[in-house]
């Protein structure tokens, strides 16, 4: 807005500049006929127009610049934006950019509107690196919880292999009983309590088996599910990975860490340079 400013005080000074050169330069006799003072107003209205146009076509292409810059910059980091052309003409909005345009250079106590009050922008050649460190926080955060809920995949894949352990020892048991129980019933050649122990038998063995099933099914879904989380960890940490190697490279571009790197440098050429003079008062051996 400063520079707005400037450059409309420097419109309106050549328009000014543009009627006092028409008073010096027209204006010496005390009377002028029509065909004169038309003659002058065109004259003027050519130079007022031809300025006016300028500074109109400057202003412009001075805009397309600005926008210029900040799409580049919002490409450049994949930001989505998005413009209202209809709130350029927006009258209330317009007098709040005058209200805070009056207290900013003036000494007014007015305070500007609260919707005008926002957090400045960071610098174009360094805005990048809050971005960065946003990313690297997301995805730190993401791996973090990829971590955790492999952790608790791989204790329930455990537990499941346990589980599953277990049923195939007791089925084992039970077909081992069944056994000695049909031995046990061939001598006692009672009929009934065979067919009545029979039942049970096979019962329980289709329990077992049908919990076996269920067991070795959440086994294979916890399998498959542990890998694909391991998937997406090691592409988490592949893209945070990369948005640190960014980072470093961006703050290296940095004029602060420029500026430090100059130091250093004179520094150790400092160092080198004393001792080299302190190695001249040192006693030889």
């Amino acid at each position: 807005m400063r520079f707005a400013r400037f450059k409309r005080g420097l419109c309106l000074k050549t328009v000014d500049s543009c009627f006092q050169d028409l008073k010096d330069s027209r204006l010496v006799e005390e009377t002028f006929t029509v065909d004169e003072v038309v003659d002058m107003l065109d004259g003027l209205q050519t130079v007022v127009h031809s300025e006016v146009e300028s500074e109109l076509i400057n202003t412009t292409y001075t805009n397309v610049l600005l926008l210029r810059q900040l799409f580049s910059q919002a490409e450049k980091w994949y930001l989505k934006l998005q413009t209202e052309v209809s709130e350029l003409e927006n009258r209330e909005l317009l007098e709040q950019v005058a209200e805070f345009e009056k207290s900013d250079f003036t000494s007014s106590n007015k305070k500007p509107s609260a919707d005008l009050i926002k957090p400045k922008l960071a610098p174009l050649n360094e805005g990048g690196s809050e971005l960065l460190n946003k990313t690297v926080a997301r995805l730190q955060e993401e791996n973090e919880k990829l971590k955790t809920r492999l952790k608790t995949i791989e204790t329930q894949a455990t537990a499941a292999l346990d589980e599953k352990s277990k049923l195939q020892k007791s089925l084992k048991d039970l077909q081992v009983i069944q056994g000695d129980q049909k031995d046990f019933l061939k001598i006692t050649n009672t009929n009934q309590d065979i067919t009545e122990l029979e039942n049970k038998v096979a019962a329980l063995k289709c329990h077992f088996e049908k919990t076996l099933n269920d067991a070795t099914a959440n086994q294979e879904f916890l399998e498959e599910n542990l890998v694909t989380t391991k998937h997406d960890l090691l592409k988490v940490q592949d893209q945070l990975s990369t948005a640190q190697k960014e980072l470093e490279k961006k703050f290296q571009q940095t004029a602060a860490y420029r500026n430090m790197k100059e130091i250093l440098t004179k520094k150790n050429e400092q160092i080198k340079d004393l001792r080299k003079k302190l190695s001249k008062y040192e006693p030889e051996d």
